[in-house]
């Protein structure tokens, strides 16, 4: 089990990596384009705080969330490569509980995924980012069996 977790380990963190890069990309655009209020003027009637203008209703709140699950993700994925390192029942409580909580953001912005997927209108990077967290939410999953498969005790 410990090649195979080593493997999704390293699969994982690198998919993460790229989602923090696309997902930076994303929000420093929806800074950039932002809408601003300067003084005399007023608010549309349907403004929305998480306004991004390269995808649809979804996009803002898929982007957050991915960011979030990415960063987790690539914490647990360092934690995840101390207990590769020592494979001991020691190391599995911190490597665990980690992955199951990049795993339950991950699930979270999968969501907004689907979402953003049946609303439509998305631009290739937004496609890119939705298809890893696809992937991500299967990996993780097998990453958090296989880590939990053969420790020994010792």
């Amino acid at each position: 089990m410990k090649p195979l977790a080593s493997l999704l380990l390293l699969l994982n963190f690198c998919m993460y990596a790229v989602i923090l890069g696309i997902g930076g990309w994303a929000m420093n655009t929806a800074i950039d384009h932002g809408f601003v209020i300067g003084p005399g003027l007023r608010l549309p009637a349907h403004f929305s705080p998480i306004y991004f203008p390269m995808g649809n209703a979804a996009t803002g709140f898929f982007v957050t969330f991915a960011l979030l699950a990415a960063v987790a993700g690539a914490a647990s994925a360092i934690s995840g490569l101390n207990h590769i390192r020592s494979w001991s029942a020691e190391s599995l409580g911190a490597a665990s509980s980690a992955a199951v909580f990049a795993w339950s953001l991950t699930i979270l912005a999968m969501g907004f995924a689907c979402k953003e997927i049946a609303l439509d209108y998305r631009n290739t990077r937004l496609i890119t980012m939705e298809a890893f967290f696809i992937i991500l939410s299967a990996t993780q999953l097998i990453y958090i069996f296989a880590i939990h498969g053969a420790v020994s005790t010792r």
